[in-house]
């Protein structure tokens, strides 16, 4: 039951199609996901499963609309962008209760989801009209001049932790700089980019956005494997992008890549030790921890460790767990059974590793909703660096606290991981700031807060979280290439033979 007291099944459709040329069209294989909420345990609704005829049904539609959309003005795009924003806003609320419905999130992060995609669109409406080009005067009569085009057909492969933000702060600069997009949403949670795909066709011409659902075994290999896809962006663990740059070798597609992240937060002896536990707790369990930038690894610096950690499991009641629908709720569920299981796993590893578990470990009953996923707030203390829960994203809501006395020890140890997302620092020195940012081996380093992604920031990984950068002006280069055009204008042709 939803807060409203309807069945979910009752509101989302019992089935979808795939959108492609701008409408609602039956997959050509017979094969369908069941999608499921995590909140009740239902089956909400089915999707296709787009076999490779699908996905080159797609792409043809795409590339069949991308002429007349790379020669539409910026400003003519400008304005369609601002155009579907404000759709996106006047249907903030029913779109934020589809993607609590299909993900657990509270609705308070889903509505808040809605208005940062819209500040993504309204953001590269702006954008693109800045793109500007470069002149070389190269003699008194040849004349050197850049610009940028648009690529043509590009695919994105959307991850199932944030699929409102993910489509439309993917799609956003991609079609802003002029290209063409077919787009797959997770398979475990595509209800929000289908809604908002009907939105799209009420504004954008058609085949600009498509969008294909399925598995990435048998619909992303398609997109990877698609000769006249120009570019791949995808959003998952290091894992799956190892696998992409392998789908994508025969083809030589251009990829970015933002991948999975064992992120740490710092915190010094001077820091405020009330505003570090309040962001720390953001860090580690918005979205339940199912983010890939969660700084689940809390370095404390021995002074202030318990004192630190004290303030920290005081907060917990604060991250009241419950019903997704009420608007009191902080903490929902987790997305899948499977993804449930995996994370209490990681859970019983770290007790067996010699970890101490401080506070949660276990599953919240929550009344009338005895199907829900629900798992408490997980910390564990007494961590050394060679335990798996160290080293190993497990994205969920888990945090482990490691005391630090020597600062380079800690750095190190900060870079022991294969990855390199995110880092929060917490200290009262902004000099101390500075330094440890630039040692700290991360595309993103907040400095006394977290989790916040303003528009016009660039977003990406070092090492095996990626590469590429996301939300910012310069994303829109990711998805262009440069032209060279030099001109002689002398009236008089100079002869080279002869």
């Amino acid at each position: 039951m939803n807060a409203v007291g309807n069945p979910i099944s009752e509101v989302i459709p019992e089935s979808y199609k795939l959108f492609i040329g701008g409408k609602w069209q039956e997959s050509g294989s017979k094969e369908r996901l069941a999608c499921y909420s995590p909140v009740s345990g239902e089956q909400i609704t089915t999707v296709p499963v787009a076999n490779a005829a699908d996905v080159d049904a797609a792409v043809k539609n795409s590339a069949q609309a991308f002429p007349k959309w790379s020669e539409t003005t910026a400003k003519k795009r400008q304005q369609m962008l601002l155009d579907l924003a404000d759709k996106l806003v006047e249907q903030a609320d029913r779109i934020a209760w589809m993607e609590t419905a299909n993900t657990g999130k509270p609705m308070r992060e889903s509505i808040a989801n809605v208005h940062t995609a819209v500040d993504r669109l309204r953001y590269y409406a702006g954008a693109v009209r800045a793109l500007e080009g470069r002149v070389l005067p190269v003699t008194a009569n040849i004349t050197s001049y850049d610009h940028r085009v648009p690529l043509g057909v590009v695919g994105i492969i959307g991850a199932w932790n944030f699929p409102l933000n993910m489509f439309l702060g993917k799609i956003a600069p991609v079609i802003a700089a002029g290209n063409c997009v077919v787009y797959k949403p997770a398979d475990a949670t595509p209800v929000t980019t289908l809604e908002i795909a009907a939105i799209i066709s009420e504004v954008l011409p058609p085949g600009v956005v498509n969008v294909v659902t399925g598995t990435g075994a048998v619909t992303g290999e398609a997109m990877l494997a698609h000769p006249a896809i120009r570019m791949i962006s995808v959003t998952g663990s290091s894992e799956t992008g190892r696998k992409v740059m392998k789908g994508v070798a025969n083809t030589m597609k251009r990829v970015t890549l933002e991948l999975g992240g064992k992120n740490a937060q710092v915190v010094f002896p001077d820091a405020d030790l009330d505003r570090a536990a309040q962001g720390i707790l953001l860090g580690a369990f918005l979205n339940q921890g199912q983010v890939c930038t969660a700084g689940s690894r809390i370095f404390a610096h021995k002074d202030i460790a318990d004192e630190l950690k004290a303030k920290i499991i005081a907060l917990i009641p604060e991250l009241a767990m419950g019903d997704p629908f009420n608007d009191q709720t902080r903490m929902g569920t987790l997305v899948s059974k499977e993804h449930l299981a995996r994370v209490r796993e990681y859970i019983e590893i770290g007790k067996k590793e010699g970890a101490r578990l401080v506070c949660g470990g276990d599953m919240a009953k929550i009344a009338g909703l005895p199907n829900g996923l629900f798992l408490q707030a997980t910390i564990f203390d007494q961590v050394t660096q060679d335990m798996r829960i160290a080293n190993e994203e497990i994205f969920g809501p888990v945090a482990t606290i490691h005391e630090w006395s020597d600062y380079e020890q800690m750095l190190a140890e900060v870079g022991s991981v294969e990855q390199g997302l995110a880092a929060g620092i917490w200290t009262a020195s902004l000099s101390q700031a500075h330094t440890t940012a630039k040692r700290i081996q991360a595309g993103r380093v907040w400095v006394n807060c977290y989790n916040l992604f303003p528009s016009g920031a660039s977003f990406g990984g070092m090492k095996a979280s990626g590469f590429g950068r996301e939300d910012a002006f310069e994303t829109l280069f990711e998805f262009t290439e440069v032209k060279n055009v030099i001109i002689d204008s002398a009236d008089s042709y100079r002869r080279f033979y002869g």
